[in-house]
């Protein structure tokens, strides 16, 4: 119970927000009289099915963790990881008079806040705190400004967890049982997936076109070469010249292009040659000026950033994984350096626009600002403006130069992006002009050289020889106020037919119409139009979310699902799809063409977005996305709310029928492509293969023809010529070197997808659960020429060194993915040959290790980030260190990354430990009973599920304000 309040006690406040950095940072602000703790994100989930108490498994809840015949009630637990944390938060919550929810202000962060609500069951005032930055003022005017939880918000997280939930478990499964185990669905995964794969098979289908054009460099009659520019040949004998925008993926002109008929020419390598020839014969006022066309230019900034566009531009200019921005943004946020990163919106506040001016005009003077604060809106499908747009925290902007001694690396690259986009968005327009200047004349256009002559002489290309009427052109923009391109300019994804982005700021002399130009020097170029361009992460973020597919606060995660599936893989910044994403998307769009399709998937965000506003029933939803439009109500209060709802997904059928009659689904067909020339590729259990039938009158019985895919060969790549290359050289891919004396068994040599090696093969009736050794060959070693002795040698390891008298450990010799090395218990060095495996000695092995270890290429090992003690469990030292995926927490036998909450600085040796028992936890996991059973209402016990009582919006407001 709260105090009185004639007590003369003060007055507690507990304020529960996601992460330590944010709770230190609050703590800051807050004073005394206010204890900040952090729930580390969500405390409870639904668990996994094989999780359930044993008297549940069997029941409404045992498939899913969600009745899905009364009113999708999910079951909740709290996380393994999180019993720890929720004692800590009841043991604070009892010294407190009143509780502050301050988790993030999105479907998430209210989520996350009303389980907490649930599971701690206050028995004092709660308040619902929000924020959208993480400064003294900011927090104050949040607690001036407390307010329920949203309901309706919790409504629509809690309608898309479900909705997951469903998804990946009613069609994951048929991906393990048609294509290869260990695959996932998902609602936005699949969606993205399905776009690279048709982007991929754009290029598959695309057939290049080659044109030609004519490019001279000019100057002004009589100026010996000053003032030179660049021209290119438009138009011959009026006629307009072909560019790779008038060719289509066929290799054909588009429609609209063979419309103009004998109003386009296009260019052959004669033809262009002659024209380029003949210029440079004019030479000395060979044109002349047709016209002159200035216009004024002006560009305007762009609108701050959003969670979409940072991620785009970070790819663009710092080279960042979506993953990469928002973990960083995550960490400005929470330490106070930037507003909330997770938003839809461009505006901002009336504080951050005087901040944004105030600045711009101190730094670039008071020209440079805009003449009226400007606003933006967004143009993305799905917007939400419920939060500012991303710029620095503060009613005062902190400038890169300020914060350069407290940010480092990622962080302050970022800031500072973050602050120029910002104050950039409030300068002025940035103006100049443009100009076009068009240049004419004759060029006498001669037959090649081989032509016959007389009558009847042959064309040069696509012009018959005599002379011709030309027409160059040359744009160039002048900048005369740089306005904000004094603070910042946007990047650019890449553009398939370039975007003339080459004439900026190029400049031009003055001309005049009627002036005579030189012509300096004149060429050909030949060109090949260029397939769509792969989706880069920056422009698959782009392009969901123009779409309105998923959110971009989900995209980083999105994005890391599909390449962790092994759905896609990266050449450069390019994502390229694999073939078993091929077999996936197949399978999808076969039988699930509704799940994967994009109108459909953006038109559930709408319907998440009405389950926010209260709108759409959550229950209703559900029950027509799960059982169809037709089926079952989904329980009690499924009944759409008057007035509103959406007939989506109504009129398709619902994912339990569709599951139920998919009928046979040809395995073999799904993982089958056709190549070509009756080539077939085949997505295997151990990677994609090519496969040809035995040739017409091949003996009874004789296998098809094999040939394993490189794995950096992409699926545009592999046309008819390259698969019958592959086909060829298989024959090489196995030989049979002999049999092993010590086991009978013959020993061949093979090319596989991670290179040649050696393997035995076992005798027929070999248990199932026999392996056969296998070992990779050497670097020095040959498939074509290694030997049985080599084979046997190659298979004998790991070598067995010797034992160090000082521990008892065994050291063995082994190779490994990034070459030889020693190994005594989890401790490995590396070696310098891999001859070293066979020859290394016990005291040279002994010697090793009593070196200091060094990293890969002879570097010392970097000595840890930070040491905390020992670790309670293993009793080992545990320390901080810095890995390729960032920093983690080890005590040399369990490895465990450190969350996106936790810092180097601030992590302690109880948060170590927590990590390090989680990370030992999952490895054994089955048969472990994890869960905890969720609090209910006061009519239920503790065992029993969420009831339609506790999940009704007047309950929940009624639990806020207790």
């Amino acid at each position: 119970m709260a105090r009185s309040s004639t007590s003369a006690a003060p007055v507690r406040r507990l304020v529960i927000v996601e992460s330590p950095a944010k709770a230190r940072t609050i703590a800051s602000y807050l004073g005394d009289g206010y204890e900040v703790e952090a729930s580390v994100g969500h405390i409870r989930d639904l668990p996994q099915p094989s999780e359930l108490p044993a008297e549940m498994k069997k029941g409404p809840f045992g498939k899913f963790a969600v009745d899905v015949d009364n009113g999708f009630e999910p079951y909740y637990v709290v996380d393994a990881d999180k019993k720890k944390k929720v004692t800590e938060l009841k043991r604070a919550l009892k010294d407190a008079d009143e509780l502050y929810l301050a988790t993030d202000e999105d479907r998430e962060g209210e989520a996350i806040a009303w389980h907490l609500l649930q599971t701690l069951q206050p028995t004092v005032p709660v308040k619902r705190m929000v924020f959208h930055e993480i400064t003294r003022e900011a927090i104050q005017r949040a607690l001036e400004a407390t307010r329920d939880i949203d309901a309706h918000m919790v409504d629509a997280q809690e309608t898309r967890r479900i909705l997951d939930r469903l998804y990946g478990y009613e069609v994951s499964p048929v991906l393990w049982r048609k294509v290869r185990a260990g695959l996932s669905a998902g609602r936005v995964q699949s969606v993205a997936t399905r776009m690279v794969v048709e982007r991929e098979r754009e290029r598959m289908a695309f057939r290049s076109a080659s044109y030609w054009d004519v490019q001279a460099d000019t100057c002004p009659a009589g100026s010996g070469g000053a003032q030179r520019f660049t021209t290119r040949l438009v138009s011959v004998d009026g006629a307009r010249v072909a560019t790779g925008r008038d060719f289509a993926d066929t290799g054909q002109l588009t429609e609209r292009a063979a419309a103009l008929g004998a109003g386009l020419v296009r260019l052959d390598e004669a033809a262009a040659t002659a024209v380029a020839n003949g210029l440079r014969a004019a030479g000395a006022q060979g044109l002349a000026v047709t016209s002159v066309e200035t216009k004024p230019y002006s560009r305007k900034p762009a609108a701050p950033f959003t969670t979409s566009t940072l991620q785009q531009e970070a790819s663009r200019k710092l080279g960042s994984s979506a993953r990469q921005t928002m973990r960083t943004a995550q960490s400005l946020y929470e330490n106070g350096w930037i507003t909330y990163m997770r938003t839809d919106s461009v505006s901002l506040s009336q504080q951050a626009v005087s901040a944004a001016r105030s600045q711009a005009a101190q730094l670039y003077g008071a020209e440079y600002v805009a003449d009226k604060p400007r606003t933006y809106s967004s143009k993305a499908k799905n917007a939400q403006e419920a939060h500012e747009a991303i710029r620095p925290a503060g009613d005062v902007f902190r400038t890169p130069a300020q914060v350069a001694g407290q940010l480092r690396g990622e962080e302050f690259r970022l800031y500072e992006m973050i602050w120029q986009r910002t104050v950039a968005s409030q300068m002025a327009d940035a103006r100049g002009s443009t100009a076009t200047v068009r240049l004419g004349g004759s060029v006498d256009v001669a037959p090649p050289a081989d032509a016959p002559r007389g009558e009847g002489s042959s064309p040069t290309g696509t012009l018959q020889p005599g002379s011709h009427t030309v027409e160059l052109s040359a744009s160039g923009t002048v900048i005369t106020f740089r306005g904000f391109l004094a603070a910042y300019e946007e990047g650019r994804d890449e553009e398939r037919h370039g975007s003339g982005s080459g004439d900026a700021e190029r400049r031009l002399p003055q001309l005049e119409e009627g002036q005579r130009v030189d012509v300096l020097a004149a060429s050909a170029d030949g060109h090949e139009t260029s397939p769509p361009p792969r989706y880069t992460e920056a422009s698959l973020v782009k392009a969901l979310e123009e779409r309105g597919i998923g959110r971009p606060s989900t995209y980083a995660a999105t994005i890391a699902t599909i390449s962790d599936r092994g759905y896609v893989w990266r050449r450069g910044t390019a994502l390229v799809p694999s073939w078993l994403a091929f077999a996936v998307v197949r399978l999808l769009e076969d039988h699930f063409d509704h799940l994967v399709d994009y109108d459909f998937t953006a038109e559930m965000e709408d319907d998440l977005d009405r389950i926010a506003s209260g709108s759409e029933d959550r229950r209703a939803w559900l029950s027509r996305f799960y059982f169809g439009a037709e089926g079952n109500d989904g329980g009690a209060g499924a009944a759409a709310v008057p007035g509103g709802g959406s007939p989506s997904p109504a009129g398709r059928t619902g994912l339990k029928p569709l599951v139920e009659h998919l009928g046979d689904i040809d395995a073999r067909g799904v993982n089958s492509l056709d190549v070509g020339e009756g080539i077939t590729l085949r997505v295997g259990r151990y990677g994609p293969y090519l496969e040809i039938p035995p040739p017409e009158g091949a003996p009874e019985g004789t296998e098809p023809q094999r040939a394993s895919v490189p794995d950096d060969l992409a699926p545009d790549e592999l046309t008819p010529a390259k698969a019958r290359e592959l086909l060829e050289t298989a024959g090489d891919g196995e030989r049979e070197l002999g049999t092993d004396p010590a086991t009978g068994r013959t020993i061949v040599a093979r090319a596989g997808r991670f290179g040649p090696y050696v393997t035995e093969v076992l005798e027929e009736g070999a248990p199932k659960s026999a392996k056969p050794r296998t070992a990779s060959l050497f670097k020095s070693m040959q498939l074509q020429t290694v030997g049985l002795d080599d084979a046997l040698k190659l298979l004998s390891l790991p070598r067995l060194v010797g034992t160090d008298p000082a521990t008892g450990e065994e050291i063995t010799a082994q190779n490994g993915r990034y070459g030889p090395y020693l190994k005594k218990g989890t401790d490995s060095r590396s070696l310098t040959s891999e001859d070293q495996l066979f020859e290394v000695t016990l005291e040279e092995a002994l010697a090793l290790y009593a070196e200091p270890k060094r990293g890969r290429g002879g570097r010392a090992a970097a000595a840890p980030l930070r040491e905390l003690g020992n670790d309670p469990v293993s009793g080992a030292p545990v320390v901080v260190k810095e890995g390729r995926f960032g920093p983690y927490v080890t005590d040399g036998t369990t490895n465990a990354t450190l969350r996106t909450a936790d810092t180097v600085e601030a992590v302690t040796l109880e948060r170590a430990a927590e990590l390090l028992a989680e990370k030992r936890a999952k490895a054994p996991a089955k048969g472990a009973k994890t869960t905890t059973k969720t609090t209910k209402t006061a009519a239920k016990t503790t065992k029993t599920t969420k009831t339609g009582t506790t999940r009704s919006a007047s309950s929940r407001s009624a639990a806020a304000k207790s």
